[in-house]
């Protein structure tokens, strides 16, 4: 019996070997070293954590980073405008006061605003005469400031939404038969790469000598900003659906329409959808520079024009304006992408 005993425990350890070598091999091992018992994110403490690659942190830490990020941008900005107020150019670099005194007056109770009613006191107490206007109609007349930011922000929606509408139109199409076809790869890629270098305010006199200066010249200057990038990053999103996909759809006998009906554009719209917000942003970039080109209204010519006149504190906050489009853009983009999109993550990207 005891050699019988011995054989079975000697098998019994080359067994046990065997399958601890097999786990190992493979990665399945339960045992953890304690140099990888320090380095699991679990084992992390909290403050560690949060500094993970790619590791999801709490809404509230995500929520007080941002407000932090803000925090921090204005200590900056503050810091600044002291700093040319005190080289006597502070009408060159505006202080956040300046800028919210600034809005203040669009709602008829900033410093400008104050100081009007002022003066037509000071007039009206040295003539001994009643005041020409009423402190009612000075707060009335700064008020119609906010009439002409709300025509800025419509003019510039509308050229924007408009221009980025007729890219989208066009350039998801050229995408997917660059991304689908080699035969279209070869034909387009390399002209669409080709223009995509030709800075976009180069074009300004071309697409004035061909549209003329209305509004038709500043969209399609927004267009010309928009389009090739957008074609190009919709065609990589199609090249990155796995190959294994189509090769099961020929399989099972699809043809080359229902291959990218129902493969490529579902596994890519996704990655579209995220590419489109990406896009839009660029749109608004070029729009301050499509109202240069002998516009009445809109957000970029409202800049150059209180830059004429040194009023930096109203350039400011049409910056601000600016900024306050292109995060309310973002969220409504990331949240239909959360809606039609659930099943993958693009956030992430």
């Amino acid at each position: 019996m005891m050699p019988e005993r011995n054989a079975f425990a000697m098998g019994g350890a080359l067994l046990s070997r065997f399958l601890a070598r097999s786990r190992t091999a493979f990665g399945t091992t339960a045992s953890r070293s304690p140099a990888s018992e320090t380095r699991c994110p679990d084992a992390m403490p909290a403050w560690r954590a949060i500094f993970e690659l790619r590791r999801p942190i709490p809404r509230r830490i995500r929520l007080l980073s941002a407000w932090l990020g803000f925090g921090a941008f204005l200590l900056v900005w503050s810091i600044a405008s002291h700093y040319f107020a005190l080289k006597g150019d502070g009408i060159l670099f505006p202080s956040p006061a300046r800028v919210i005194g600034a809005a203040a007056d669009y709602a008829g109770y900033g410093p400008r605003t104050e100081q009007r009613i002022a003066a037509a006191r000071e007039s009206a107490a040295l003539a001994g005469a009643t005041l020409h206007q009423s402190e009612a109609e000075i707060r009335a007349a700064a008020r119609a400031d906010l009439g002409t930011l709300w025509l800025d922000v419509k003019s510039s929606f509308l050229r924007v939404t408009v221009a980025f509408l007729l890219a989208a139109a066009l350039g998801i199409p050229a995408g997917i038969l660059m991304g689908s076809f080699r035969i279209f790869e070869s034909l387009l890629q390399p002209l669409t790469e080709f223009i995509r270098y030709v800075p976009v305010p180069a074009l300004v006199p071309v697409l004035m000598l061909f549209f003329g200066i209305g509004e038709t010249s500043k969209v399609m200057l927004i267009f010309a900003g928009t389009f090739f990038q957008l074609a190009l990053m919709v065609a990589g999103e199609i090249r990155r659906v796995p190959i294994d996909l189509l090769q099961v759809c020929a399989t099972l006998g699809g043809t080359r329409l229902e291959a990218i009906r129902r493969v490529l554009l579902p596994a890519a719209l996704p990655g579209i959808f995220d590419t489109l917000r990406i896009c839009n942003g660029w749109a608004w970039t070029w729009v301050i520079v499509a109202e240069i080109v002998a516009a009445d209204s809109g957000l970029g010519f409202r800049i150059v024009k209180y830059q004429r006149f040194l009023q930096t504190d109203k350039i400011f906050l049409y910056l601000i304006v600016l900024g306050l489009i292109g995060l309310l853009l973002d969220y409504f983009f990331r949240q239909v992408n959360r809606t039609f999109f659930h099943w993958t993550d693009t956030t992430k990207r």
